[in-house]
């Protein structure tokens, strides 16, 4: 009796496994069973009870932080101030305004660069003068840092792919990038106001990106607070020379009359990739629900944002000498790859350490262990 239950239920188990929807129904049943119980509905009445409370503390936690952020970006205003007038002198030397005195030109390396064999600076002096007299001009002295911040697009990757051929000779004439934030008692957010010189592609001297920011819980979902966010941003109207506007293009395209078999080229205009798109964002509504292309795309816009305000506009000398592109690369891969590679040298001497013992005694290892 025993063997042939044993057998039906061998039977009942090989339906199963080729029944895809009884196999799935089976998972199903499984992960009901397997997965732990809500900690809450395992506890007693009066603790849970005493939880709901603590949860309440947390939303007011939650409101308390939010105050505390509101402080840090007060904080952030008034620093700003202290800045600005570092960020005014670095504009200067940028466009040339000023030439810095030498004791503000002296870096720390440039004590390494004096040891130098006095051999190889004359050399060097000797090989200038040839060539200034070969070339009949004195040596290169261009007005300030040539295309300082359009080298800093180019470098960072987040900028680089926004960064189109024709947006180039425009961005040469990008003089300085700033952040402003809101005064006292007006709502979060801050300004990015890119401030250029005049030139032949649009008349506006300063194109503005507003991002505005929220810091407060939500009253759904109180416990997602992480700190302010970005919820909304505007860009600003620019004022193309005519036929300068680098965000479309003209395509030309051949019609043919059905009737007559006339065929003639119409002319029309359309969006073009382009930085300057940057200015014209995707606009929304807080009703509005975004379809997963438009929230990527907002999303990146809000990152982009942050980055201009936290890393680019503070930093800028190092993102265009690149040593700001080292300290953003991931120390935790370079970490991680230092560590597959040993664990890989271990792996190696774990396999010549049996390939010895096996030489010693003469056997060869089992198939499994090979397998393994």
């Amino acid at each position: 009796m025993d063997g042939d239950n044993n057998e039906a239920k061998g039977k009942a188990g090989d339906q199963v496994m080729q029944n895809p929807q009884a196999l799935a129904a089976l998972q199903d049943r499984l992960d009901s069973i397997t997965h732990s119980p809500c900690v809450m509905d395992s506890l007693p009445p009066p603790v849970r009870r005493r939880v709901k409370a603590l949860k309440n503390l947390q939303v007011k936690s939650a409101h308390v932080e939010a105050k505390f952020y509101e402080e840090v970006h007060e904080l952030e205003r008034k620093y700003a101030s202290l800045y600005q007038p570092l960020f005014d002198k670095r504009k200067a030397i940028v466009t040339g305004a000023v030439e810095p005195t030498d004791e503000e030109c002296e870096w720390q390396s440039d004590h390494e660069d004096e040891e130098l064999a006095d051999e190889l600076q004359n050399k060097a002096s000797i090989e200038e003068k040839k060539e200034a007299e070969t070339e009949g001009a004195a040596p290169e002295n261009p007005k300030g840092i040539p295309e300082f911040w359009l080298t800093i697009f180019r470098s960072v990757d987040m900028l680089s792919d926004m960064l189109q051929e024709h947006d180039e000779p425009i961005l040469r004439h990008l003089q300085d990038i700033k952040v402003i934030f809101s005064g006292p008692g007006e709502p979060m957010s801050f300004t990015l106001e890119f401030h250029f010189e005049p030139n032949n592609y649009f008349k506006n001297t300063v194109l503005t990106k507003v991002y505005k920011m929220k810091s407060e819980p939500d009253f759904e979902e109180p416990f997602s607070f992480e700190g302010p966010e970005i919820i909304s941003c505007e860009g600003c109207e620019i004022d193309w020379h005519k036929g300068k506007d680098v965000t479309f293009k003209t395509i030309k395209k051949k019609q043919k009359h059905k009737g007559r078999g006339i065929i003639r080229t119409v002319t029309k205009q359309v969006p073009a990739d382009s930085f300057f798109n940057f200015f014209n964002p995707i606009k929304v509504s807080p009703d509005s629900e975004l379809d997963e292309d438009s929230e990527l795309t907002l999303t990146t816009d809000f990152e982009i944002g942050h980055f201009f305000r936290e890393r680019i506009v503070p930093r800028a000398v190092l993102y265009f000498t690149g040593e700001a592109l080292e300290d953003d690369d991931s120390f935790e891969e370079e970490e991680l790859d230092e560590g597959e590679e040993e664990d890989h040298d271990d792996d190696d001497d774990m396999e010549e350490e049996e390939e010895e013992r096996d030489s010693k005694s003469g056997e060869a290892p089992p198939a499994e262990c090979k397998q393994q």
